[in-house]
């Protein structure tokens, strides 16, 4: 029977031992959303680095380079991380290194503490990966980036989709209190989740920055069908 547990901010993530778990990383607005996304655009790989300067000299070895702090793109780099930017061949048979505020440290702090499989969460593939995940047939721990170590509402609501959906489907084991009250909040909000996240504060930082068409995108339902996963290293299709 699989068990699902949730981590509501990285800054939690030492009280949860992740060894031999599936892990899904969940950073909606924008950073998986955007990995999923290239991905499905024909980019080879998305290698998630710490810091800006890690991915600039991966440029030498071939690589797109992509880095958003705060919301914003940083100067000097190829791309951002909006999920456009994937789009109409852009990044097609590409290896792409992306730094942003909150997603991409998530991804490799998870790989360093030993998860079975580490895992790009969106609401994109939101179908496929609820059936990968029961497949698999193992215990699902989903991280949520949150905002700098704080919780915030879109990842909090992906879990709750996300565990929504394999609890309909097949037998768990829910004995976490996060996960509870994520799948509780999504129940609240599911029937309208672009006008309930209008009151976050990432959705309001991002609206400034204009960045609407973005949000709206990144909540779209299952309209991709790849898994996106971390091998060798990278995130690719699975």
């Amino acid at each position: 029977m699989i068990s699902l547990e949730v981590v509501l901010s990285p800054a939690l993530l030492h009280l949860t031992d992740v060894k031999g778990s599936n892990v899904v990383v969940i950073d909606i607005l924008r950073a998986t959303s955007t990995i999923c996304t290239a991905i499905h655009e024909g980019a080879e790989s998305v290698r998630a680095v710490m810091s800006p300067a890690e991915a600039l000299a991966l440029k030498a070895e071939g690589y797109v380079t992509a880095a958003e702090r705060d919301g914003a793109k940083l100067e000097g780099f190829d791309m951002g991380n909006s999920p456009f930017e994937c789009m109409n061949g852009a990044v097609k048979g590409k290896r792409i290194a992306l730094t942003t505020t909150n997603g991409t440290k998530c991804i490799e702090a998870v790989a360093h503490a030993g998860a079975r499989n580490v895992l790009s969460g969106s609401f994109l593939n939101l179908e496929v990966l609820s059936e990968w995940l029961i497949a698999d047939n193992q215990r699902v721990v989903m991280l949520c980036a949150g905002w700098k170590d704080s919780v915030n509402l879109e990842d909090t609501l992906f879990a709750g989709a996300l565990g929504s959906l394999i609890v309909q489907k097949t037998a768990c084991f829910v004995d976490c209190d996060a996960a509870l009250m994520s799948m509780d909040l999504y129940a609240c909000a599911k029937d309208n989740l672009t006008e309930y996240l209008k009151k976050s504060s990432h959705y309001i930082r991002l609206s400034h920055l204009h960045h609407e068409e973005d949000m709206r995108y990144c909540l779209q339902h299952s309209v991709i069908q790849e898994i996106t996963g971390l091998l060798d290293g990278e995130m690719k299709k699975m």
